[in-house]
């Protein structure tokens, strides 16, 4: 016999069976997993050894109007009055509760003189009391009610559905191209001033509806005892386009350059962050909703680390795909994405 040292491989190690199966799927999957240096998401700096992995729920919380966001995640106001609204609302309800996060319920015109639809917006007792859900009427409808005094209108609204707010959307050009649309007859500024005079204890946030909006406009809302700015940004759900599509084909071609201008989200982050920066002492709003046009956590990531107001973000078509669908599907959604906010803030440093 030789007497040369022998080897032997060591035993398999105890409690993963897996192994073998995982090494197969590795040689299989890695020429498939090249990546493209094209590719690089060039927002970030991954800085892979400064933190352990995160524990699920370790987002900090967040103070919103008196309650807490256990995420900086809002449920973008969508749909109401219609009979689809009712179990899109109630899913989203219900994750709004259970992952602690956000919730602006569609346009609740349709309940300022019946209660037909009550059920469809009947939302609190899904979420539970801790997580802040905002009513939201449309400038026009705001412009006529202050018109003939009826302001208290709106605070029975928000009393009957159990809310914690207002959302204020300003539309001038979804009105002008619905078919049914309003007419302005003064600035939609004039009519969010006027509300808040009437209401003065009413937390209110305002937003656009998928065109955002220029430094002006900003400028003026800023300035403004609001609990939040929602950019709304071009980007996502535009719905002067979506009202086009509603509409004849001689307006279509006369107004379809309409929808494409406004602002992206990360433009208004930074027109916001130059007025604060310019004039501080003049800034009353307390928040930013981001929302327009963003994707997933990453976009939420970047676009609220790069505010220098407080800020969360909102999303509405990636919420509504899965709010169709059984609450199972818009449940692991939701966790996903929070999952993935954690490790991005684990391991990302956004670039300036």
């Amino acid at each position: 016999m030789s007497d040369s040292p022998s080897f032997s491989f060591p035993p398999p190690v105890a409690g993963d069976p897996t192994a073998p199966g995982r090494k197969e799927d590795h040689i299989e999957l890695a020429f498939k997993s090249q990546a493209e240096r094209g590719n690089l998401d060039q927002r970030f700096d991954y800085e892979p050894l400064l933190a352990a992995h995160p524990a699920p729920g370790s987002l900090t919380p967040i103070d919103w109007g008196g309650k807490s966001l256990r995420a900086p995640l809002w449920v973008s106001s969508m749909t109401g009055g219609t009979e689809k609204a009712l179990i899109i609302n109630h899913n989203l309800a219900r994750a709004a509760g259970e992952f602690g996060i956000g919730m602006g319920l569609g346009s609740c015109r349709s309940l300022l003189y019946e209660d037909d639809r009550f059920q469809d917006f009947n939302v609190r007792p899904l979420a539970g009391p801790e997580v802040p859900i905002f009513a939201n009427l449309g400038a026009a409808q705001l412009q006529s009610l202050l018109e003939r005094g009826e302001a208290d209108l709106v605070t029975q609204l928000i009393d009957a559905l159990d809310l914690d707010g207002l959302i204020v959307h300003v539309n001038p050009l979804q009105e002008w191209l619905q078919p049914e649309g309003d007419r302005f007859t003064v600035a939609p500024l004039e009519t969010i001033r006027e509300l808040l005079r009437a209401l003065p204890n009413l937390p209110v946030i305002v937003k656009e509806v998928g065109q955002g909006m220029g430094p002006a406009s900003l400028r003026a809302l800023l300035e403004l005892p609001l609990l939040a700015l929602d950019t709304a940004a071009n980007g996502g759900t535009n719905f002067s386009k979506l009202e086009l599509f509603r509409s004849d084909a001689l307006a279509r071609s006369a107004y379809g350059g309409l929808t494409q201008v406004g602002h992206s989200a990360e433009e208004m982050v930074r027109q916001v962050n130059r007025i604060v920066e310019e004039s501080p002492r003049e800034i009353r709003c307390s928040h930013l909703i981001v929302s327009g046009g963003v994707q997933d956590f990453l976009d939420g990531y970047y676009l609220t680390e790069l505010s220098r107001l407080p800020a969360i973000y909102g999303q509405a078509s990636a919420f509504l795909r899965h709010a169709r669908e059984d609450y199972l599907s818009l449940q692991r959604y939701v966790a996903t994405q929070l999952r993935g906010l954690e490790l991005a803030k684990a391991y990302l440093r956004p670039r300036p």
